[in-house]
């Protein structure tokens, strides 16, 4: 029995569980240990594929667990989260009780993007659209924003209706948008072919430093925004 070829599998699972655990801290209120179980899935999202490459053992079985276990923990948890803060918005969209199940556009456009991902060959080095990981940290960052935040302003913005709703159409849209952004992954030591890679890593080490949560929502916008602009440099 070749125990090698069952890790990655193992490891896509413990990912899987992590996803399940994020859930049911999201449905008692516990945003935090939901955000650290999303980003422990993460963190295990990113060995099974390692470890698979390690030991030559990669399978078309792999692939499907992988977007498996990446729908709960980056597409249905999220997706969660936001119906959660609709639920507990103020309600500028009126109050029928189908209004917070928008927030499960999140887990729609979080599928498509998995789906899609799988059959695009376009993206082996680098992403098109946003991945469900980035997304998913980008959403479950919102509500502890708000508990970590004394702005009044930023309470206002976060708790209101129309603003949630806009979210959620981006974050669906930014998932599966034709947006080619640049690789994170630092394959050559050379400071001229990865000055942007270097550049985004300091300044979002800073914001984490200066503004701690809030940083999340702002470096994952960041990303996108960056890689905008170095495509139009690309383009001239």
């Amino acid at each position: 029995m070749n125990i090698k070829k069952h890790i990655p599998n193992l490891i896509t699972l413990i990912n899987l569980f992590c996803g399940c655990v994020a859930i049911v801290f999201v449905s008692e209120g516990d945003y935090l240990m939901a955000f650290y179980m999303v980003c422990l899935g993460i963190f295990f999202d990113f060995f099974d594929g390692f470890f698979a490459r390690l030991f030559k053992v990669s399978s078309p079985l792999g692939l499907q667990l992988d977007s498996l276990a990446d729908m709960v923990t980056s597409g249905v948890t999220p997706g969660y989260v936001m119906y959660s803060m609709f639920t507990n918005s103020a309600h500028e969209l009126g109050t029928h009780p189908a209004i917070p199940f928008l927030g499960f556009i999140i887990t729609l456009g979080s599928c498509y993007r998995l789906a899609n991902f799988n059959i695009d060959t376009r993206q082996t080095d680098s992403f098109i659209g946003l991945p469900t990981p980035a997304n998913a940290l980008f959403i479950l960052s919102l509500p502890l924003v708000i508990s970590f935040s004394d702005s009044l302003m930023i309470l206002e913005i976060l708790t209101n209706q129309w603003v949630l709703l806009v979210i959620t159409l981006c974050s669906a849209y930014i998932l599966n948008a034709e947006i080619p952004l640049f690789a994170l992954k630092i394959k050559k030591f050379s400071l001229k072919e990865n000055a942007l890679q270097i550049v985004f890593l300091i300044i979002s080490v800073l914001m984490i430093v200066l503004l701690h949560y809030i940083a999340i929502p702002l470096i994952i916008a960041f990303y996108v925004l960056l890689s905008i602009v170095n495509n139009l440099f690309l383009k001239k």
